[in-house]
C-alpha cells in the first residue's frame, strides 16, 4: 500500500506498531505465488490476486526478487476428492486460468514419483510458483522510501479524531496528522475501526496455522507444489519446497481468540509430520529443521473486507488471509483506485528500483562471490557481508526476527546454536533489543 500510493504521488507515512516490518501476520505463510485458479469467482480477492500476480512477474527481476517455477498439483487422495477435481478445473477456467487441466494417475506418478500410491489423480496448475515471502515486502517498502515515503516504527495508534478535513492520530511515537487514514492493521483491523470510527464493520477471528520444515535433503523428493482438494473452511495442508531449499508442510487452520501468541503444539506438529509421510513416504525419518506458527486475520466472512468511507477520509483493508502475499500489489492498486475517485489526481513519482539480496537456493548466493568476509551461519551459508549490509541498509532490521528474515542467519539446522554468539557480536548496537551471546532463538 505504501509503495503504490507513494509512486502515484501521495505523501505517505507508514505507522508500524512493531520494531520491524513483517512482525505480525505477514511473516507466516506458505510463500506461494497464486494464479487465483480456486479463488471465489467474481470476487475482489480474485481480481487483486491476479493483478498482484501479473505485477510481481513484471517487476521481480528489476528488484532481484526470486521466482521458482514449480507449478502445482491439486492431488486427490480419496474417491470424494476425485469427484471434485472436475469442478476445480471448471472454476479455474471460469477465473481465466485456462492452462489448468486434469492429469490421470499415470501422468501424476511420472511427474511426482515420490508421492504415495494413494494419489489417484490431480489438477495441474502450471502457473503456481514459489517466491521469497519476506524479501518482496522489503523491496516494495524500500522502493516507496526512495520515492519519499516515511516509516515510523514502534508507533501503535492509541486514538484519533477526524475534524471534517483530516485526521489527528495519537500514537506511541507521537502525534500524526493526515488527510486520509488507510487501516491495514491486520489482526487488529476491526479494533482500529472501532477505536477511531466508533464501530467496526467486521470482526477478526484469528486463525492459527502451524508449519513443519523438513531438512534440505527433503526438497529433492518433490518438484511441484502439492495442494489438497480444499473444503469450505480451509485450503488444507500443503506440501511444497521452499525458495530456501527446504520442504514445508502446513498450515493447520485453528481458530483462537489470542491475537498475539501463535503457540506450537507437539501433537499437532506430529500430525503434520505423519500426514506428510503418508503422502511422501520417503519423508519417514527425515529430520525436521524448524517448526513455526502464524496467525491469519480471518474475519466473520470468507472474503476481503475492503471499504472506503469518503466522508471520513478512511479506507479499511481487512480480512486479508493466506492469499495476501500474492494479492498485495493488486490490493494496493484496488485501494488506490478507491482513493483516487474521491481526491484530486496526483503526479506520479519517477521509478527507482532497489535490489534486495538473493536468499534463494536455486540462484547465486553471496558466499559464492569473493570478498564475503566469513561464513557466519554455516547451516544457511550466510556471510558476514550479508549481515553487515542488512544492518546498515536503507531499511535495517529493528529486531532479531527482522535480521533473520533479511539474511537467513539462525534459521537452519541448528537454529542459531552455533552462530548465535557471532550474530550477537555483529549486530551489537544495531537492534532495538540486544541479543544475548548464547544464541538467537526468538520463537520464529
Amino acid at each position: 500500500m505504501t509503495r503504490r500510493f507513494t509512486l502515484e504521488g501521495a505523501r505517505v507515512l507508514l505507522l508500524e506498531q512493531s520494531a520491524d516490518i513483517l512482525s505480525g501476520a505477514s511473516k507466516g505463510n506458505s510463500a506461494i505465488l497464486h494464479t487465483g485458479f480456486d479463488a471465489p469467482s467474481g470476487s475482489v480477492e480474485l481480481v487483486c490476486m491476479q493483478e498482484g500476480y501479473r505485477e510481481y512477474l513484471a517487476i521481480h527481476q528489476k528488484m532481484n526478487l526470486p521466482l521458482l517455477k514449480t507449478g502445482a498439483l491439486v492431488v486427490a487422495w480419496s474417491d470424494e476428492d476425485l469427484s471434485r477435481l472436475q469442478g476445480i478445473v471448471a472454476q479455474a477456467h471460469d477465473n481465466g486460468v485456462a492452462d489448468v487441466g486434469l492429469i490421470d494417475r499415470a501422468r501424476l506418478r511420472s511427474r511426482e514419483p515420490g508421492l504415495s500410491e494413494q494419489a489417484l489423480a490431480a489438477v495441474e496448475v502450471p502457473g503456481e510458483f514459489l517466491i521469497d515471502p519476506w524479501s518482496a515486502p522489503l523491496a516494495y517498502l524500500q522502493q516507496a522510501m526512495l520515492a519519499g515515503a516515511r516509516v515510523r516504527f514502534d508507533a501503535q495508534v492509541q486514538g484519533g479524531e477526524f475534524d471534517g478535513r483530516g485526521w489527528t492520530l495519537a500514537t506511541t511515537a507521537g502525534v500524526v496528522r493526515a488527510t486520509t487514514v488507510i487501516n491495514c492493521a491486520g489482526l487488529y483491523g476491526d479494533r482500529l475501526e472501532q477505536q477511531l470510527l466508533g464501530e467496526a464493520s467486521f470482526s477478526i477471528h484469528p486463525r492459527k496455522g502451524q508449519f513443519v520444515v523438513f531438512d534440505k535433503a527433503a526438497a529433492g523428493l518433490l518438484d511441484s507444489i502439492i495442494l489438497p482438494v480444499p473444503n469450505e473452511r480451509t485450503k488444507g495442508i500443503v506440501l511444497t519446497r521452499t525458495i530456501f531449499g527446504n520442504l514445508l508442510v502446513g498450515p493447520t487452520a485453528e481458530e483462537q481468540d489470542d491475537r498475539v501468541h501463535a503457540g506450537l503444539d507437539g501433537d499437532t506438529l506430529q500430525q503434520l509430520i505423519d500426514a506428510a509421510v503418508q503422502r511422501v513416504p520417503a519423508l519417514a525419518g527425515m529430520p525436521v529443521t524448524a517448526t513455526y506458527a502464524g496467525l491469519r486475520p480471518a474475519s466473520d466472512k470468507k472474503e476481503y473486507r475492503i471499504r472506503a468511507l469518503a466522508e471520513r477520509n478512511w479506507i479499511t483493508v481487512g480480512g486479508i488471509r493466506s492469499t495476501g502475499l500474492t494479492a498485495a500489489l493488486g490490493i494496493a492498486r484496488h485501494v488506490f483506485a478507491l482513493y483516487g475517485g474521491a481526491h484530486t489526481p496526483l503526479a506520479p513519482h519517477a521509478l527507482s528500483w532497489p535490489q534486495v539480496p538473493n536468499l534463494a537456493e536455486h540462484l547465486p548466493r553471496d558466499y559464492q562471490q569473493p570478498g564475503y568476509g566469513e561464513i557466519v551461519c554455516h547451516c544457511e551459508l550466510v556471510t558476514r557481508r550479508e549481515i553487515e549490509r542488512a544492518l546498515s541498509g536503507p531499511l535495517p532490521p529493528g529486531d532479531l526476527g527482522g535480521l533473520k528474515r533479511r539474511t537467513r542467519a539462525c534459521m537452519g539446522r541448528c537454529q542459531g546454536f552455533y552462530c548465535g554468539a557471532r550474530v550477537a557480536e555483529l549486530s551489537a548496537g544495531h537492534l532495538a533489543t540486544a541479543l544475548a551471546t548464547g544464541g538467537c532463538h526468538d520463537g520464529h
